[in-house]
């Protein structure tokens, strides 16, 4: 049954700690997975948290340790000696100690390095925190079983049992050549089924898909989806094999690429959550909102360009509302669908002219069902004039916005700015913008008073 934290759970653990009911504290401890323990972690103080910490067994406290949210991380290392942290992240991944170890400031890094007993595993972190954040070198982990394509079948084996002390989890074998040269990927059943004399060689795949350290994170997970692969060798600019990325760092560069569109989309500038103080929350959102500010202010004054108009026919103001948050939201539908596309690399060459022909249609058919229902609806509350005003205006401003919230993801995107942007404030603001506008120059045309 999943683990389900409460608010009951918390004020007993929490009495727990208070009272230092170490029995207590450990059984509960015992019953629930590292992820559940970090979770619990994350909701108690510093003080709290590093104590309850010191309950956990060797084997269990380096898992919670890479659980644990950012911040309540970084505040319960701050706490830790170089010692400690070293002793936390020997028996860890490469790559899962690399990230503990990236968070440290430079001091500590190195004096966190210089206590850890295992050498290599030292040299291999100090090697992946020196690759630039974002790029396949900072996925990696360095554990990972090789074999020479000279080998026999028996002496692969004999390799393999050799290096997987390392390895937790082995999908495949890879080959290399003698300069240590990735050549290609020895599956496990082949490698069973296959005689004990024959060469590794003779067997093994040579098409297999890899990426450079310096290939970004976003590349690597369109590889991995692409191909359904759930590890992926990496080679250096010689073509060296250096490391492999396992399907579950991908997740998480996924699952941060998608957190950040969320937020980008919703005029969120920078990378926050809920846990962040109020000034950085409020620094985060403020850009956006003063760029809506702005872009009501000139609503405003386009509005008010029309005040005689108005005063002539005050029901015009009606439908104000209804043509500003029909543009805006089809213009964000538009633009989500695009964002989609870009994202997917399914928008390429000569595939945007018929994507931006086709959101064209879509909002002509969309403007049309649109403008004959507020059509029907005006004229049986309000005169023909206005009628007609208001559902060639709509028709319009539908058409329009499905257009721009096309054009200008498309347009960010080849300028190299992140087209999530364009779902958000930015494209709803000028929307109105734009729809206001449209609003009354039909309505000058149309309306028999202007």
């Amino acid at each position: 049954m999943p683990f389900e934290l409460t608010s009951i759970f918390i004020d007993n653990f929490k009495d727990a700690i208070e009272q230092k009911n170490v029995g207590f504290l450990k059984e509960q401890l015992h019953e629930l997975y590292p992820a559940d323990i970090a979770q619990v972690l994350n909701r108690l103080s510093v003080a709290e948290s590093s104590y309850v910490y010191e309950l956990l067994d060797e084997d269990t406290a380096p898992e919670v340790l890479l659980e644990l949210d950012d911040d309540t991380r970084e505040e319960l290392l701050a706490k830790f000696s170089a010692k400690k942290i070293a002793e936390q992240i020997d028996n860890m991944d490469s790559d899962d100690a690399a990230d503990v170890v990236s968070e440290l400031p430079e001091e500590m890094q190195d004096q966190v390095l210089s206590h850890m007993e295992d050498i290599e595993q030292a040299s291999d972190i100090a090697e992946l925190i020196n690759y630039e954040e974002g790029t396949a070198g900072s996925l990696m982990a360095k554990e990972l079983v090789s074999v020479y394509s000279f080998e026999t079948v028996n002496a692969c084996i004999d390799e393999i049992r050799k290096q997987t002390d390392n390895v937790d989890v082995m999908y495949a074998v890879y080959v290399v050549d003698n300069n240590e040269k990735f050549i290609g990927v020895l599956s496990l059943k082949k490698l069973i089924v296959s005689h004990p004399l024959a060469r590794v060689e003779e067997i093994y795949e040579s098409d297999a898909q890899f990426v450079k350290t310096n290939t970004s994170s976003e590349e690597v997970a369109e590889v991995m989806q692409k191909h359904d692969l759930v590890v992926l060798p990496v080679v250096d600019q010689l073509g060296r094999l250096v490391g492999r990325i396992t399907i579950d760092d991908v997740v998480d560069v996924i699952k941060e690429a998608a957190d950040e569109n969320i937020q980008r989309m919703s005029g969120i500038s920078d990378d926050v959550d809920t846990n962040d103080n109020v000034w950085r929350l409020s620094r985060a959102r403020i850009p956006w909102l003063l760029v809506g500010m702005c872009g009501g202010i000139v609503g405003s004054r386009i509005i008010g360009t029309y005040e005689s108009q108005i005063m002539i026919h005050p029901e015009m103001a009606y439908f104000i509302p209804l043509i500003g948050a029909m543009g805006g939201n089809v213009g964000v539908q538009s633009s989500a669908i695009i964002v989609q596309a870009l994202a997917n690399n399914t928008l390429i060459g000569d595939r945007i002219g018929p994507k931006l022909l086709k959101e064209l249609s879509v909002g002509m058919v969309n403007g049309f069902i649109c403008s004959m229902l507020i059509l029907a609806y005006a004229f049986l509350t309000e005169d023909w004039q206005l009628s007609a005003t208001v559902s060639v205006a709509l028709f319009t401003v539908i058409l329009f916005a499905s257009f721009l919230g096309t054009f200008v993801p498309l347009t960010m995107n080849k300028f190299k700015i992140n087209p999530a942007l364009a779902t958000g404030p930015f494209v709803t603001t000028l929307n109105d913008i734009i729809g206001i506008t449209i609003y009354f120059l039909v309505g000058r045309i149309l309306y028999g008073a202007f």
